[in-house]
């Protein structure tokens, strides 16, 4: 199990670089500084490439609102009461 922790930790901190990194590449103003960039990108994640992902960063769109659900007329009285 504590091979497993340590591979799961790794994932999260690669996970968490990766989006950081992608971060400076969306604010990166020169095409060096993306290279530089880039290069460390695919250092950590060979497979990535920039057209996978989503144009807002990976970020969630907000959820849609829920429908209210339709007032009640009040409490339940027991039968018989």
């Amino acid at each position: 199990m504590v091979e497993r922790r340590k591979e799961l930790n790794q994932r999260y901190k690669r996970k968490k670089k990766l989006a950081k990194l992608k971060g400076r590449m969306s604010l990166a103003s020169t095409p060096g500084d993306k290279d530089l960039i880039l290069q460390k990108i695919l250092k950590i994640s060979p497979w990535w490439s920039e057209s996978a992902t989503p144009p807002q960063g990976g970020k969630r769109s907000a959820p849609s609102p829920r429908k209210p659900k339709p007032a009640t007329a009040g409490p339940r009285k027991k039968p018989g009461a």
